[in-house]
């Protein structure tokens, strides 16, 4: 996954349904990317899901993934602009 990859380089996260990578359970992910640092960024932006039929907010999150330290810490949750992502 993350061989062709350089640090600091961010690259797209294959399944972005793997419960592994981040768990928001209220929220569609639609799009996600990672970046190798001291642990791994995950980059997601996902789609608020309240039950209407409309189209939901979007945000993106990123969260850092430390494997060895057992830790996983949301760094940034911020609205994205309209189509900035897609």
């Amino acid at each position: 996954m993350f061989a062709s990859e350089s640090f600091g380089d961010w690259g797209p996260i294959r399944d972005v349904k793997d419960p592994h990578k981040y768990v928001l359970k209220f929220m569609n992910v639609v799009r996600g990317e990672f970046q190798i640092v001291s642990g791994i960024n995950y980059r997601v932006v996902v789609e608020d899901n309240d039950g209407s039929n409309s189209a939901g907010k979007m945000y993106e999150a990123v969260v850092l993934d430390q494997l060895w330290m057992k830790t996983m810490n949301l760094t940034s949750f911020t609205p994205v602009l309209k189509n900035r992502f897609l």
